[in-house]
C-alpha cells in the first residue's frame, strides 16, 4: 500500500490514497503496508472485531463494545456508555452482497427490543422505553434500510442499543437524506471489492453538546456525526457529516453544507475515526480540504 498525495482532475486537485489488491466482501486487512500505525485499536478475546477499518478508537473506560452478529458475518457494532446508559457509536460495513434486500423492514412487537448480547443491567429494559412519551423518534443510528439482506440483520437494527433520540423533522429530514445518499454509493452493482465504511453517533461527552435530559435519564444529543471511509479501486477517500438536530429542518440547509474533514469531526467529537488505517493514510484522507471532497464525492 503506498501514498498518492495528489490526483489531478480537470476540476482541480483531489488527495486519494492508493490501495493494494483488492479485497473480498468484508475484509479490511491492511497486511503488506510497512507503514506505522500507533493509535490502532489492538483486538482482544472480548473485542476481536476492534482492528476492522469501521471502528473508531475505543474509549475505554466505562464503555464497552458489543458487536452483533449474523451468522457468521459482523453485522454491525456499537460503543456502549454504561454509566450514562447511551450509545456513543454505531459503525458497519456496506459491500454490495449486505445491500442484496431479501427481508422487510422489522415490525414485530416489541418494536424496540432489549439488546440481547448486553448485559441487563447496562441498558433500558423494553418494559422502561426511555423513549416513550419524550416527543423523540427512536432515531437508528445502524439503519434498517442498511440491513435487509437478512431478517435477523434487520431485528439487530431495532435494538435500543442502536438507538438515538432525534426531533422527528430531524430524523425524517436532513438525516434521512444523509442516509440515503450513503445507500446510493454501495450498491448492489458495486465492484465486488468496494466497501464502505461506516461510524454514525450522537455527542454525549461533553456537557455543552448535550441538547437535554429526559425525565427517564436519556441523553439527547444537539449534534449527529457520520464519518465514513470508502475503499474501492481508486484508494481510499473519506467524508464528514456534522449535523445541529436542534436547527430547523427549514434551516438545514443541503448536506453539502454539513460536509466537514474527518479531522474536523475528531475536533468536534473527540473521536479518532478509522484509526486502524496506516498513519500516512490516515493523515493524507482525513484532512483533505472541504472543496476536494465535495468533488471527491460528487456532491458539487
Amino acid at each position: 500500500m503506498h501514498t498518492i498525495k495528489s490526483l489531478f482532475l480537470a476540476m482541480g486537485v483531489l488527495a486519494l490514497v492508493a490501495c493494494g489488491s483488492s479485497n473480498d466482501d468484508n475484509s479490511t486487512s491492511t497486511s503488506g503496508s510497512s507503514a506505522s500505525n500507533v493509535n490502532a485499536n489492538i483486538p482482544t478475546a472480548s473485542m476481536k472485531y476492534i482492528g476492522d477499518l469501521e471502528f473508531p478508537k475505543v474509549k475505554g473506560g466505562n464503555s464497552i463494545i458489543i458487536s452483533h452478529l449474523d451468522g457468521d458475518s459482523l453485522n454491525y457494532s456499537i460503543e456502549w456508555d454504561t454509566e450514562k446508559k447511551s450509545n456513543r457509536w454505531s459503525c458497519y460495513k456496506m459491500y454490495w452482497s449486505n445491500r442484496l434486500s431479501r427481508t422487510k423492514r422489522y415490525s414485530d412487537s416489541p418494536q424496540y427490543p432489549s439488546d440481547s448480547d448486553m448485559n441487563s443491567s447496562y441498558q433500558y429494559s423494553v418494559d422502561n422505553d426511555p423513549f416513550g412519551k419524550t416527543g423523540y423518534d427512536h432515531g437508528h443510528l445502524c439503519p434498517s434500510a442498511d440491513r435487509l439482506n437478512s431478517a435477523n440483520s434487520n431485528y439487530q437494527t431495532f435494538y435500543l442499543t442502536n438507538m438515538q433520540p432525534q426531533a422527528h423533522s430531524f430524523n425524517d429530514g436532513i438525516w434521512s437524506d444523509m442516509e440515503n445518499l450513503i445507500r446510493s454509493w454501495i450498491t448492489v452493482n458495486s465492484s465486488h471489492s468496494d466497501t464502505l465504511y461506516v461510524c454514525k453517533g450522537g455527542t454525549i461527552d461533553k456537557s455543552t453538546d448535550i441538547f437535554t435530559t429526559t425525565s427517564k435519564g436519556l441523553l439527547v444529543p444537539r449534534y449527529y456525526f457520520s464519518a465514513v471511509l470508502m475503499k474501492n479501486s481508486s484508494g481510499y477517500k473519506a467524508i464528514g457529516f456534522w449535523f445541529d438536530q436542534t436547527v430547523s429542518a427549514s434551516k438545514q440547509g443541503t448536506l453539502a453544507s454539513h460536509v466537514v474533514n474527518i479531522d474536523t469531526l475528531e475536533e468536534k467529537t473527540g473521536i479518532d475515526f478509522f484509526c486502524n488505517l496506516p498513519d500516512d493514510t490516515e493523515e493524507h484522507v482525513e484532512s483533505l480540504a472541504v472543496e476536494n471532497i465535495l468533488r471527491a464525492w460528487k456532491l458539487n
